[in-house]
């Protein structure tokens, strides 16, 4: 059954374009967190020379992925597996792929794509996302998150202030985080901030690479 995401819909093209102009014309990528699926259907009709792995912490929303990919009419998006960040080793040991690409997953990722997460999920999983790209990147691939942060000598909109206290109400764990926690924990994983990109609806797109590798278009 397919799920709908409004904020999904809203930033999908925000998002391909950032990917467009830095990401070279093919490769491979994984999504964490894929949710409903949107984003791997309108990102991999867009980038039809990419293979796109999309994942999630269960399968409540795999009928939903798979949906999405087959209304979009995409063939370069792989069935979903089970992913949990706070794995030592990626995807869950219950997976069960049903593609090459799901298979084989100690191929080097060229992307690993989150959106929408570090806020809505403990702070230990900001550690562990940036662990799993690590292990998983190429020499020169990239861990792109997206979503709210909080910066500091950048006024924090009311609408994030509002949002960070909701956020909060519902669960203690949860939260907009600090960039330069976020960034301290990339350096702790061996990555590094190549890219700050604002985003609409007070949004960033951040560009993690490998520390000491240079991140364009040519060299992704």
């Amino acid at each position: 059954m397919k799920q709908f995401s409004t904020a999904s819909d809203r930033n999908r093209q925000p998002i391909l374009d950032a990917l467009l102009r830095l990401l070279p014309p093919t490769g491979h990528a994984l999504e964490i967190a894929s949710g409903t699926g949107q984003h791997a259907a309108h990102f991999a009709q867009h980038l039809p020379s990419w293979q796109w792995q999309p994942s999630d912490l269960t399968r409540d929303a795999f009928d939903s992925i798979a949906a999405w990919s087959r209304e979009a009419g995409v063939q370069n998006v792989a069935a979903p597996v089970l992913l949990d960040v706070m794995a030592t080793s990626w995807p869950s040991a219950d997976a069960t792929p049903d593609t090459a690409f799901s298979k084989d997953f100690n191929l080097k990722l060229d992307l690993v794509f989150c959106a929408n997460m570090l806020h809505i999920s403990p702070w230990p999983t900001c550690a562990a996302l940036m662990r799993g790209a690590a292990r998983h990147l190429t020499a020169h691939g990239v861990l792109v998150t997206y979503g709210p942060y909080l910066e500091r000598d950048v006024p924090t909109s009311p609408g994030n202030l509002a949002f960070d206290q909701n956020l909060r109400q519902r669960n203690p764990a949860w939260g907009i985080r600090a960039l330069e926690d976020v960034e301290a924990q990339a350096r702790l994983a061996g990555l590094e901030l190549k890219e700050r990109i604002e985003m609409p609806a007070n949004n960033l797109m951040l560009f993690f690479g490998i520390v000491n590798t240079k991140v364009n278009k040519l060299a992704i």
